[in-house]
């Protein structure tokens, strides 16, 4: 076995107990101590060294990529790059070729890992294509938990220079390679222990995707640092989900087991439950970090479950047993919230905000009442947080960002772009010093591009949940470029609009976007996929259109925010962690930006003439009397 880099992280691992558990596979039930995960960690540099023909000085830096399904396999191997010093590049299974060629082509990797289940994608993305060539070889599957003696840390923390390479979603251009280092890995992991209490006794149920910083750093490395077991179950089905929260509930005494219902017996052996009658199966599951699509789709198919499944499964998801449920990566509707609320008897979602680039950098607090409908909290712990005017590039002060006494005024609250600066931060884009510079301020802030203003909320803020959150919570406008649109010189939230449009029952999903205007320099337009009620809701029992949207919303929100333009579709496409592509989807679904400016004057030419006709027949009329 190799010695791993000391670091924070490894040191931390190797305190904790050897025996208690840190992955476990959800289906197969197989589990892996701590004591396991560092000797095979130790194992799997060993063999990176070796294939890589590196040795601990010339292997510092490189780019190590992989192709791994969500398992043990893929935990021994992420951290096996971090030990080494070298750069994590992990690859999304669900790209195409192209797209995982241009990252193996960017990153300037040294060499691909795949596991078996992904060999052959790895091998079509090295056929061709690639800028020079990439090692490879594949990840042989751990099956079994392995005990051996201490596992040898050398170096000093300081000295860790290994790290993980993430790439951005690349809506405007291509994807960047986003940089952060292991140090700053541990303090976004640290500041999430200190804000959401992550122990030794918590067991997070792991369903979502690997490659994004929701899953690597909330979902992974933040609840290995602080002992916690993580059940890997991917990928996410809302039947399987549902059966693992209920199976520790589930009372198999009494009953002839044979004879059990079919549908019952087919919820358990889709999410691996063993029967055991008498006692609970599996421990509660504690912690449950997800994004706000997956919270719709457990709501929506919780009515067909089987009757004793749903009454395990509210059980489970009451707080006394799942401690901390949260929603990220996309704006919660307040529909969905309140929802799993009544759902759950009270154990209200967590919003926080974060981003590639910085992790985790606001959240509500877990007191419930630092949970925030439409909000996201507080700069976490280590996190400096400021908003500052798009338009003047002033500093809001936060007396002025404030919309309570002032408002009292009349002066409107102001809104600006949330800048963070703090331990947490990437220190720029892979090989790109012009993204990066432009991306930072000359005195160190991150520009998020994110819009927000800062409202004090009665009963809220006062510290219950900790020292950091404290005073005026952020609300969230949305993206600087596609969630702000400036509409006959008033500034408009996309999201206030689909907050509105989403509590509607004829709105099942809506995506509010901009378009270009001749009149009004741009114009609201609304996307929906429709209910079952919305699809004959309509006049004469046709489906819910346009019309039927301006009258729901009158008196909601203010005209100029009620979209002029309704499309339904059956479908809004997302990536895999919830968010839309307003760009994409405007082309989609109202064509390229020249027809819709053509339409748009089009439009307002009609317009001109109706009032050029309107005046003349006044005037005749007029002339006439």
């Amino acid at each position: 076995m190799a010695a791993l880099q000391r670091s924070t992280l490894f040191e931390t691992l190797q305190q904790h107990d050897r025996d208690s558990t840190a992955i476990v596979h959800s289906l197969s039930g197989r589990s892996f101590t701590y004591g396991s995960l560092l000797h095979d960690v130790a194992a799997a540099k060993k063999r990176l060294l070796e294939h890589t023909k590196r040795d601990e000085a010339t292997i510092v830096g490189e780019r190590v990529a992989f192709l791994i399904e969500n398992s043990y396999d893929y935990v021994v191997t992420l951290l096996s790059v971090l030990a080494s010093n070298a750069i994590a590049v992990p690859l999304a299974p669900s790209f195409p070729p192209s797209e995982l060629r241009y990252i193996l082509n960017h990153s300037e990797a040294l060499t691909l890992l795949s596991s078996a289940k992904y060999g052959s994608l790895a091998s079509e993305v090295l056929q061709d294509g690639l800028d020079k060539p990439v090692m490879s070889t594949q990840v042989e599957k751990i099956l079994e938990n392995t005990q051996s003696g201490q596992v040898e840390l050398v170096g000093d923390s300081y000295t860790a220079e290994g790290g993980m390479m993430l790439y951005t979603s690349g809506t405007t251009a291509r994807p960047k390679g986003v940089l952060l280092h292991q140090l700053v890995l541990i303090a976004q992991a640290k500041s999430l222990l200190q804000a959401w209490d992550y122990s030794k006794n918590d067991r997070l149920l792991h369903v979502l995707p690997l490659h994004h910083i929701h899953g690597t750093v909330n979902g992974l490395l933040a609840p290995l640092l602080a002992g916690s077991t993580v059940e890997m179950m991917f990928p996410f089905t809302p039947d399987a989900v549902w059966s693992r929260f209920a199976a520790p509930f589930l009372s198999t005494e009494g009953l002839d087991l044979p004879a059990r219902d079919q549908t019952v017996q087919q919820h358990e052996s889709a999410s691996g439950l063993r029967e055991q009658p008498g006692q609970p199966r599996q421990p509660p599951i504690t912690l449950f970090t997800v994004v706000p699509t997956i919270w719709a789709r457990l709501q929506q198919s919780f009515p067909s479950l089987p009757p004793d499944i749903q009454s395990a499964a509210k059980q489970a998801i009451q707080r006394q047993h799942l401690r901390l449920n949260i929603s990220g990566s996309a704006a919660l509707p307040t529909p969905t919230k309140k929802a799993w609320t009544d759902l759950s008897s009270g154990n209200v979602l967590l919003e926080r905000f974060g981003m590639t680039e910085v992790g985790m950098a606001l959240s509500c607090g877990l007191e419930n009442s630092d949970r925030i409908d439409g909000a996201v909290g507080w700069p976490l712990p280590s996190v400096e947080a400021r908003l500052v005017d798009s338009d003047t590039h002033e500093v809001i002060s936060p007396a002025h960002a404030l919309d309570v006494e002032i408002a009292a005024d009349g002066a409107p609250e102001r809104s600006g772009e949330i800048q963070l600066r703090g331990p947490t931060i990437f220190k720029g884009y892979w090989r790109n010093p012009e993204a990066t510079a432009k991306e930072f301020t000359h005195d160190g802030w991150f520009k998020t591009g994110d819009i927000a203003v800062r409202r004090h909320v009665p009963g809220a803020g006062l510290g219950k949940s900790g020292e950091w959150a404290k005073g005026p919570a952020f609300f969230i406008l949305g993206r600087k470029s596609a969630d702000i649109i400036k509409t006959g010189g008033e500034k408009v939230s996309a999201l206030e609009i689909e907050r509105e449009m989403l509590s509607l029952p004829q709105v099942a999903e809506c995506a509010v976007v901009g378009l270009p205007s001749e009149t009004w320099g741009q114009k609201v337009a609304a996307v929906v996929v429709l209910s079952e009620e919305g699809k004959s809701a309509g006049k004469g029992g046709k489906a819910w259109g346009a019309m039927d949207m301006r009258r729901a919303l009158k008196g909601r929100l203010v005209a100029y925010k009620i979209p002029q333009d309704l499309k339904v579709v059956e479908e809004i496409p997302r990536n895999a962690m919830g968010k839309v592509n307003k760009k994409e989807l405007v082309g989609l679904v109202f064509g390229d930006g020249e027809k819709i400016r053509r339409r748009s004057v089009v439009v307002a030419e009609e317009r001109v003439r109706e009032k050029a006709g309107q005046k003349v027949n006044g005037d005749v009329n007029g002339h006439a009397k």
